[in-house]
């Protein structure tokens, strides 16, 4: 080979590399559900019968910025010392349709289930704690006074609306 056809060769493949090496660091794109397929092909031309379609989808959990502390007036601490932290995702979806065959004569109809992923939103629990003094007291010579302590654990949330579909019709 020439010396200018390797440098050429060489400066292609710099190229080509350098744009490959771009799309892999390129941000990915969020998906909200990762689908995923149930290969059942193979089963079916081995026993050459018609099988099930199934098919999901998994959702991708993704993380929200927490609520912070908020100062009160007449507490040592912050209210929500350690705060929920708001998780949005979705409950897993599913897709079935199978084959009923007729009992009499040949052709199918079909069995179909359809329950798409839904959104789930929550928020994990909480505390909000209280220390057992009172804030400096000008009557008691800037001493503070004892008090009941306080401790708060903020329950979770989980809101969501899951909902499916049945339907049976012709074909396969």
């Amino acid at each position: 080979m020439k010396p200018t056809t390797r440098g050429t060769l060489a400066a292609v493949l710099t190229g080509v590399a350098a744009a490959v090496g771009a799309a892999a660091a390129a941000p990915a794109v969020a998906a909200e559900t990762v689908p995923v397929p149930v290969p059942l092909d193979g089963v079916e031309r081995a026993l050459n019968l018609q099988t099930p379609k199934i098919t999901g989808q998994l959702p991708v959990p993704m993380p929200g910025s927490p609520d912070g502390p908020r100062y009160v007036e007449g507490r040592l601490l912050p209210d929500r010392a350690l705060p929920q932290l708001p998780v949005s995702a979705g409950l897993p979806g599913a897709d079935v349709r199978t084959p009923l065959p007729h009992v009499l004569g040949d052709g199918f109809d079909h069995l179909g289930v359809g329950a798409p992923a839904a959104d789930l939103h929550t928020l994990t629990p909480g505390l909000s704690v209280d220390t057992p003094l009172t804030p400096p007291n000008p009557d008691n010579f800037g001493l503070p006074e004892p008090k009941l302590p306080q401790v708060a654990v903020l329950t979770p949330l989980l809101q969501t609306v899951p909902g499916a579909n049945v339907v049976m019709g012709a074909g396969a």
